[in-house]
């Protein structure tokens, strides 16, 4: 006769559970160019907080359509970005090989701090030699008030859209100029949102995997996972939940809607300033739902890849946004 069988405990989908190895996250993939004029497939910015908000809910599938609901929203600091240099890829046997980098003589000064700035500007290459164009930009840390860093954080955007010689002519106006949240996207998109999640460090299976504690006459083991295994084969497999890293992982959501785009941040900062963060100071995108991470953690975006539902939400109906104190008084 059988014992009793339940589920097993925790997802092995996101396997193996270790350490991001950047607190800058990054996209392996992009979306399709949507299109002919070139455009910014991404952006970034700093986590500010969470707050509340009245949504007439624009979702067909949901039993709340059309009426006045509450939505949790998350607020994410968008200062500019400074394009400061355009790189040319071409498709070669291993993947993409850089053939060229222009760069600009308008960086920060910090930015030397994080990577070697080179002196000369390379030429641009040939159209023929040309498969991808992306566009190496940095953040501007230190023009906002909540986050302690300085030195810029460094990433790439790919430029679709349009014959090549209009992507060069594209990219060559963005050299040397600050890109805002508007150039990426606008209310009513649906985006993608790639961010490093808050560390915990190293934790027992109960915390981990959420195994159940074994029995209180277990003097010296309660909190291991037993037994580990069969005898065969003669060693432990990777789906048994052991003891390691939790959380700082890196970590993807998909489908999250803009339903707020701003340059005034006095109008969403609550009374008191977002909580462990402060006043929001630049441009500020405002987002359906949660985002991965702790406050002040960069988080980037992306055009989504796996949207299918298509729903046009030029501008959400949002009567009232929450700017009441999260201090907790």
């Amino acid at each position: 006769m059988s014992g009793a069988h339940q589920p097993k405990r925790g997802s092995h989908g996101y396997s193996p559970r270790k350490r991001a190895a950047s607190q800058v996250p990054r996209f392996r993939s992009w979306p399709e160019a949507v299109g002919d004029q070139p455009r910014l497939q991404g952006f970034a910015g700093y986590k500010a907080g969470m707050t509340h908000a009245l949504v007439v809910d624009y979702r067909p599938t949901s039993s709340t359509t059309g009426q006045e609901v509450q939505i949790p929203v998350t607020v994410l600091e968008a200062p500019p970005l400074r394009a400061c240099a355009a790189r040319a890829y071409r498709e070669g046997p291993y993947g993409l090989q850089c053939v060229a980098e222009v760069w600009t003589t308008d960086v920060a000064p910090k930015l030397r701090e994080r990577l070697p700035v080179p002196k000369e500007a390379d030429t641009w290459p040939e159209l023929g030699e040309v498969d991808e164009l992306r566009i190496l930009v940095h953040t501007w840390p230190e023009k906002v008030s909540g986050i302690p860093k300085k030195v810029p954080e460094v990433f790439e955007i790919p430029v679709p859209g349009g014959a090549m010689q209009a992507r060069v002519e594209y990219a060559k106006g963005l050299l040397g100029k600050d890109l805002e949240i508007t150039d990426f996207c606008k209310v009513g998109d649906m985006i993608d949102v790639a961010a490093v999640t808050k560390g915990f460090g190293f934790q027992g299976s109960p915390v981990r995997w959420g195994v159940k504690l074994q029995s209180h006459k277990n003097s010296k083991n309660r909190r291991d996972t037993t037994p580990l295994g069969p005898f065969h084969p003669g060693y432990v497999r990777p789906t048994v939940p052991m003891p390691g890293q939790t959380g700082y992982h890196h970590r993807t959501e998909y489908n999250k809607r803009v339903l707020k785009l701003g340059k005034d941040g006095a109008e969403i900062t609550p009374a008191g300033g977002f909580l462990n963060y402060g006043v929001v100071r630049n441009s500020w995108v405002m987002l359906h739902g949660s985002v991965p991470g702790p406050t002040k953690r960069l988080v980037r975006l992306r055009a989504a890849t796996r949207y299918h539902g298509k729903v046009k939400v030029e501008a959400p109906d949002m009567p009232y946004v929450s700017t009441s104190s999260k201090q907790g008084v």
